[in-house]
């Protein structure tokens, strides 16, 4: 390849204090550099938007170390390699990685996730390997299946179940012969959680007599709560609960800022009568078992009993505001941006 060529990356110009915006990050083109002993260049072909960037870029302690200022943008992307200068490595491969909100990453091998498995991908769209074939879908999957573990016939509640994570728990706990409810923003994605993800009920959180609405739903109780968002959605939830409930912590995208701690009805009492339990967790803990799930997964998707919804963002200029965009609801299904004119075209 010509390394004429200039790199285009959004880089994080000021760090945030919460959500952050389009007026935090910067575009900078730079000259591609040649890869190095052990490295490779990477095309890359989409990027991933996901709730998770606002704490990659906050100085506020996460389980990840923040962005430098003047870093490229963290960022789970799919690509395919051009050069290589390590022996595990081809031109050719489709792989995946933190490679950052760039055009082309020049990076340690060490940093690819995965080469792309030709026999699960198939003729999917590879921008999927971000979403439910991605880190996306390994957290529905685990999360539901190995930490909430649900019964055929149990209740299972999905707060923002239009999401990307949501959306796939709801799937599969049908799957699992589970009665399901999605918690939504807005009557769009009220009517997209029933209408596509096939969700029992779907609640529109905004709605005045939601609680009202919650109960209706829910006449057995709640036997599995998948919690994406925290606030007065989970505790409307955790009222319902019944006993040996679990409760899964997997995001708190209702809070744009923890400090100070935001406060609400204590829950101490409801787990306490209840013996409900509450677990966090994120997909790395089960990262050895990735390639599972994805196989699992592709053969469902193919079978139709998980229906897909990309939000494609067009070229990396989108990128800037796109967290925020997430924040306010503006995605419809799992948001990524098309890095590559040839995949703008074709998707």
């Amino acid at each position: 390849m010509s390394h004429s060529l200039l790199n285009l990356q959004v880089r994080l110009k000021v760090r945030p204090v919460g959500v952050p915006t389009a007026e935090h990050f910067e575009l900078v083109r730079e000259p591609i550099a040649e890869p190095g002993p052990g490295q490779v260049t990477v095309q890359i072909l989409f990027v991933s938007v996901d709730p998770a960037m606002r704490g990659w870029v906050n100085a506020a302690a996460n389980y990840a170390e923040p962005v430098p200022i003047g870093g490229v943008m963290k960022s789970f992307a799919v690509g395919r390699i051009t050069e290589s200068r390590h022996p595990r490595w081809r031109a050719g491969d489709l792989v995946t990685g933190l490679f950052g909100w760039q055009q082309w990453a020049v990076i340690d091998a060490s940093v690819i996730d995965r080469r792309l498995d030709p026999s699960i991908i198939g003729d999917l769209p590879v921008s999927y390997s971000l979403g439910v074939l991605g880190l996306n879908g390994v957290t529905a999957y685990f999360g539901l299946f190995e930490v909430a573990q649900p019964k055929p016939g149990q209740t299972v509640v999905v707060s923002s179940g239009a999401g990307s994570v949501g959306s796939c728990v709801g799937q599969l706990a049908k799957i699992a012969g589970c009665r399901t409810v999605a918690i939504s923003g807005g009557p769009e994605k009220t009517r997209l959680a029933a209408d596509l993800f096939g969700f029992d009920a779907s609640l529109d959180y905004r709605s005045p007599d939601f609680v009202a609405r919650l109960e209706q739903a829910c006449p057995k109780g709640v036997d599995v709560y998948f919690d994406n968002t925290s606030g007065s959605i989970t505790d409307a939830v955790i009222a319902r609960l019944n006993v040996r409930a679990r409760v899964v912590i997997c995001g708190t995208v209702a809070y744009t800022d923890w400090s100070p701690p935001p406060l609400g009805p204590r829950m101490e009492r409801q787990l306490l009568v209840t013996r409900a339990r509450v677990e966090g967790f994120i997909a790395p803990d089960f990262q050895h078992r990735w390639g599972e799930a994805y196989s699992i997964l592709a053969q469902w998707i193919r079978e139709g009993r998980i229906k897909v919804l990309e939000d494609v963002l067009d070229g990396l200029e989108t990128a800037p505001g796109s967290i925020e965009g997430l924040y306010r609801g503006d995605n419809m299904g799992k948001r990524v941006i098309s890095v590559t004119s040839e995949h703008r075209k074709d998707h």
